[in-house]
């Protein structure tokens, strides 16, 4: 006879219960690991694609950056006329201080062909011709252009011995890269800006070209590194990097070698290279990165031409993730290790009782898996069956205080994200008005100069005025027929009106009033009734004008105007006294005549001299600045020119000139000296 070993029911629902736990075990650790690394890694590749775009928004808002400031250089006061005058130290006086203040690596000024004018970090390289260069040519086209280009090593010296040091990069061998094609990089990849200047009727005068050199410049890497991870040290290896190649070799990079030194001169990998660079495609995905394995993402850095001559990386490390997932792995085989453990327990406990309490907990646990709420068990037992009741109802309630404390969670969340919006858009409301407001008092600044500048022009005339008032009360009884000198007030009343007017020309361009003007006349009136402005005791004139008269077509009291305020700048240059010189000569050859202005006072300082004709612009605590810039203007606009030689503590000399009325002029010379009493 056969004995069968019997097998009791808490057996029975102990092993019923525990085998199917011990397989769910292991199918929910199988697929929880392949879900965990499938969304870690999902989930690491959207963070590199957002990273990506943020890095790409970073790269063209510094081209946007440099666009803006050769845009707002261009426009900047007398730039169309230096460059349409070929004055290479008033575009100096713009584009170097810029250039500083910027961090521009190069700064150029073109004319109308095409012809460097001026290079602001190699001034003494200027006047080769580089019209082909496709920059310069839409600039001078009159369009607006930025991007990316390739600057040859060839070219390199003329913008800078240091920039040509700055480009050089030598190429290091790298694992998994393509064969590097060179030794020695030499050429240097640049962000550049160009745009047109024009004059005042819409002509193109020249063209500004700035640019930055991308190579051994890690700020532009840094910055984005910076604003992409928070932050993060160079050193952190959880952190991520940027790099920016020209062609496949690393020029600006955060990546480090295993010598903890930037990896520039490294190469990029064939494959990635061939899609981003040749295939001109976006690539996102795991790369290895000089020594590591980075989930990464490369764009393609496209030149003017659309061509694609480099790459924008950002990547973050896997080395971080792996151990995340790794971590996660043996958190959830614990969890559910202890879990199959726990259900061991239960299903000992369980199989003492009988199979309708199990079967009623197992339906009412399938109601909570199914995400059933305020589920209870009904128990009348006071054994492990009433335990195992009491214990899945406290489980049940203390799921449905979680969901509310969820819940709640997400509605604070909700609120706090409405504030914080409703906080930016005050403040940006903010930032607005303040905008706003600064232009109204630079507006309102901008008045307030012009008028001090009109009263300065005014204060002349009425010196005159009062002068002549008190020699006519002093002088003459109220019956005198003499009338002379009340003529000359009515002729300076005259003239503060007029200046006044050119004031008002000079700042709306009214046409002038053009007639034959004697100038060796203006200058005798001028040098007669200046001292009615400033006492000449202790002055020495001296006037060496050309025989006959020299005739110009011009606005006389314009000219008056100009002649006037050199000469009272000059009495004032010498406060202890001195000897002003005015000379007066033709150059038929040019069909020009020169009026030069001299004193012996003590001279414009050297750092001064670019700014003397700016509007503004002085060094009196007592002056406006506009009565050079006026005189400035005006012999401009008369196809003239002045320019000015000054030593300190020798004195300074203005020359003025202007086209010469040939058919009304006769030549030859005279001299005179006197000195003021």
């Amino acid at each position: 006879m056969i004995i069968r070993r019997r097998f009791p029911i808490r057996e029975k629902l102990t092993i019923a219960t525990v085998l199917p736990l011990l397989i769910a075990i292991f199918i929910c650790s199988l697929i929880g690991f392949f879900i965990l690394v499938a969304k870690i890694g999902t989930q690491a590749q959207e963070k590199v694609r957002s990273d990506l775009n943020a890095g790409r928004e970073i790269y063209q808002n510094e081209i946007d950056h440099l666009h803006d400031v050769v845009r707002f250089t261009a426009t900047a006061p007398y730039m169309a006329q230096a460059l349409a005058s070929g004055s290479r130290e008033q575009v100096a006086g713009v584009l170097r201080p810029l250039m500083k203040s910027e961090q521009l690596h190069i700064f150029t000024a073109v004319d109308a062909r095409g012809t460097v004018l001026y290079r602001a970090r190699n001034p003494e390289a200027f006047g080769d011709d580089i019209s082909r260069d496709l920059l310069v040519n839409k600039a001078i086209a009159g369009k607006e252009i930025s991007g990316t280009t390739i600057i040859p090593a060839s070219r390199l010296p003329l913008e800078g011995a240091d920039l040509v040091r700055q480009a050089v990069i030598r190429v290091i061998p790298t694992p998994m890269a393509k064969p590097a094609r060179r030794d020695v990089e030499r050429a240097g990849m640049f962000m550049v800006a160009a745009t047109p200047v024009k004059d005042s009727a819409g002509n193109v005068v020249g063209a500004l070209m700035g640019g930055v050199l991308l190579n051994n410049n890690n700020a532009l890497v840094d910055r984005i590194r910076k604003v992409i991870y928070e932050g993060g040290k160079q050193d952190d290896s959880a952190g991520g990097g940027s790099t920016i190649f020209l062609n496949d070799l690393r020029i600006a990079t955060t990546i480090q070698t295993p010598e903890r030194r930037r990896a520039i001169g490294t190469t990029l990998s064939s494959e990635v290279y061939n899609r981003v660079v040749m295939m001109k495609e976006r690539w996102i995905g795991r790369a290895f990165v000089v020594n590591e394995w980075y989930f990464s993402g490369y764009e393609p850095i496209l030149s003017l031409e659309g061509v694609p001559i480099g790459a924008l990386y950002v990547g973050m490390l896997e080395k971080p993730f792996t151990r995340l997932k790794m971590n996660m792995t043996f958190l959830v085989i614990g969890v559910l290790m202890f879990g199959a453990v726990m259900g061991i327990g239960v299903a000992n406990m369980a199989s003492v009782r009988l199979a309708r309490p199990i079967k009623e907990l197992e339906e009412l646990a399938g109601r909570v898996a199914a995400g059933e709420r305020g589920v209870a068990i009904e128990s009348n037992s006071e054994d492990e069956i009433g335990d195992l009741a009491d214990a899945f109802n406290r489980m049940s309630s203390a799921l449905t205080r979680q969901d509310e404390e969820i819940r709640g969670l997400n509605r604070g969340l909700e609120q706090k994200v409405q504030q914080r919006t409703a906080e930016l858009e005050e403040k940006n409301a903010l930032l607005v008005q303040t905008q706003q407001e600064l232009v109204r008092v630079e507006k309102l600044a901008a008045i307030g100069e012009l008028a001090a500048g009109v009263a300065h022009e005014i204060n002349n005339p009425l010196a005159i005025i009062r002068g002549n008032a008190e020699l006519l009360q002093m002088s003459l009884p109220d019956d005198s027929s003499q009338q002379e000198e009340i003529g000359i007030i009515s002729r300076q009343v005259g003239r503060m009106e007029r200046i006044v007017a050119n004031l008002l020309r000079f700042a709306r361009q009214e046409r002038k009033r053009i007639g034959p003007a004697p100038v060796n006349t203006i200058l005798d009136e001028i040098l007669a009734q200046v001292g009615h402005q400033i006492p000449l005791e202790g002055y020495t004139l001296e006037k060496r004008f050309c025989g006959g008269e020299l005739v110009i077509l011009a606005d006389g009291d314009q000219l008056r105007q100009v002649f006037t305020n050199i000469v009272v700048n000059g009495l004032q240059a010498m406060p202890a006294g001195g000897t002003l010189s005015v000379t007066t000569r033709a150059d038929a050859a040019r069909g020009v005549c020169e009026v030069m202005i001299c004193d012996s006072g003590v001279g414009i300082p050297a750092e001064n001299l670019g700014q003397i004709f700016n509007p503004f612009f002085t060094t009196r605590g007592d002056g406006t600045g506009l009565g050079l810039s006026v005189s400035y203007g005006i012999v401009r606009d008369h196809g003239g020119d002045i320019v000015v030689e000054s030593s300190p503590g020798k004195g300074s000399c203005f020359r003025v000139t202007l086209p010469l009325d040939l058919a009304n002029t006769s030549s030859g010379a005279s001299a005179e000296q006197y000195s003021g009493s």
